[in-house]
C-alpha cells in the first residue's frame, strides 16, 4: 500500500502534561496510519489517551514530540489547512437548542465558509440524510436525543471534509437511536469520507470499523481488523458456569482437561477458555455433579472484542481511570 493510500500518518507522537505533583504521559510514542476512506476505531478506557490524541490531530493541542499528517498537511505547521479538511462531532452537544435544525446548520455553514449560493441546497441534502426534513424548522430543544445526535453528525459533514472525527457518537442513546446513528455513519462512509470513531461500545466498533486500534496508558496496544484482533486470543470458546457454592478442589480437575486453556474463578461464576468448548461442556457438568456442586447458569460463546481487550490489557473497556488534565491550545508543550 502506497503512502497516498494513508490519509492520516502518525509518527512517534508523545504528549506529556506537567502538573504541580509531577508529570503525566498522556500519549506515549504512538505511531500508526489510517487508510483513506476507512472507518477507523480508536478504543480504550477513560484516561487511555484517546481524547488527547484526537485533540492533537484536530489542532487543539500540540504534541511534545513526533509528527502527524492529515492528507498532505502537517498538523503543527499547517493547522489552518488541517481545519479546512476535517469535521468534528464532539461527545458533548454544541447545538444551540433555541435555534431550529435548519438555523443550526446555516449558522455552522457560514462559520466554515460554505458559499451562500449552495448552502441552502446543502442544508436540505443533509436534513434528508438525517431523516429530519420534516423537523427542519423545529427548535432543537424539541428534538429527541437521537435526532440531535444525527443533526450534529451531518453538521460536521456540511463542508464536505475529507476526515470526520466522531467522539462517542451514540453515548447515552437508546438502542433504536444507536442503530439509526450507525446507519447514518455507514451512509457517510459510502461518500468516501474517512471516519475516526471513538466509542466504549465494542459491538459498535465491530459493526462499523474496518480496523481498530486499542490504546491503554497512552500506548498503542494493538491495531488490526476486528477478525484478526480476535485471533490474538488463545484459541477456544468461552464457557461460564454459575454456582451457588464451590469446592476449590474442582479447579485442579478442570485445569487437567487437555482442552482447557485457562480457568478463572469469580464471585458465583467459573470462566473457562477451552478448545471445542461445546464438546467439553458435558464433561464439565459431570465433574460438577461429582463434587456435588449445583450449576445455576450455563453460557458458551466465541471470544468478543471485549474479551480481546481484557486479554491484552487486563482491564475492561469501561474501566474508569483518572482523567488526563486538559491543556488549552498553545498551552504547555
Amino acid at each position: 500500500m502506497g503512502a497516498d493510500d494513508n490519509i492520516i500518518r502518525i509518527e512517534h507522537i508523545s504528549k506529556i502534561f506537567r502538573t504541580a505533583s509531577g508529570s503525566v504521559t498522556a500519549v506515549d510514542d504512538v505511531s500508526f496510519n489510517v487508510r483513506r476512506g476507512e472507518i477507523f476505531g480508536l478504543l480504550g478506557p477513560n484516561g487511555a489517551g484517546k481524547s488527547t490524541l484526537i485533540r492533537i490531530l484536530t489542532t487543539l493541542m500540540k504534541p511534545n514530540s513526533g509528527r502527524a499528517f492529515l492528507d498532505i498537511y502537517e498538523v503543527t505547521k499547517d493547522d489552518e489547512k488541517v481545519r479546512g479538511i476535517i469535521g468534528v462531532c464532539p461527545q458533548n452537544s454544541t447545538l444551540d437548542v433555541e435555534l431550529t435544525a435548519y438555523d443550526n446548520l446555516e449558522f455552522y455553514g457560514k462559520l466554515v465558509n460554505v458559499d451562500d449560493s449552495v448552502l441552502d441546497e446543502r442544508i436540505w441534502e443533509l436534513l434528508r440524510m438525517a431523516d429530519l426534513s420534516d423537523r427542519a424548522h423545529s427548535r432543537v430543544s424539541t428534538l429527541s436525543g437521537g435526532m440531535r445526535r444525527k443533526l450534529e453528525i451531518v453538521r460536521a459533514f456540511l463542508h464536505r471534509p475529507l476526515i470526520l472525527f466522531l467522539d462517542e457518537p451514540t453515548i447515552g442513546l437508546d438502542p433504536e437511536a444507536r442503530r439509526e446513528v450507525w446507519q447514518q455513519i455507514s451512509m457517510l462512509n459510502t461518500e468516501h469520507i474517512t471516519i475516526i470513531l471513538t466509542t466504549h461500545y465494542m459491538d459498535e466498533a465491530e459493526k462499523l470499523c474496518q480496523r481498530i486500534a486499542f490504546v491503554d496508558h497512552g500506548r498503542l496496544v494493538s491495531l488490526d481488523t476486528p477478525g484478526n484482533l480476535k485471533l490474538a486470543m488463545p484459541a477456544g470458546e468461552l464457557i461460564e458456569l454459575g454456582y451457588d457454592h464451590f469446592d476449590d478442589s474442582l479447579l485442579a480437575v478442570i485445569r487437567a482437561h487437555h482442552q482447557v486453556i485457562s480457568v478463572e474463578k469469580k464471585e458465583g461464576i467459573i470462566q473457562i477458555s477451552a478448545k471445542n468448548g461445546s464438546n467439553l461442556l458435558p464433561v464439565l457438568i459431570a465433574e460438577f455433579e461429582k463434587f456435588g456442586i449445583i450449576i445455576t447458569s450455563i453460557s458458551i460463546r466465541s471470544p468478543s472484542l471485549e474479551d480481546v481487550f481484557l486479554y491484552l490489557t487486563g482491564k475492561k473497556l469501561d474501566d474508569m481511570t483518572s482523567d488526563i488534565p486538559v491543556s488549552r491550545p498553545g498551552g504547555p508543550r
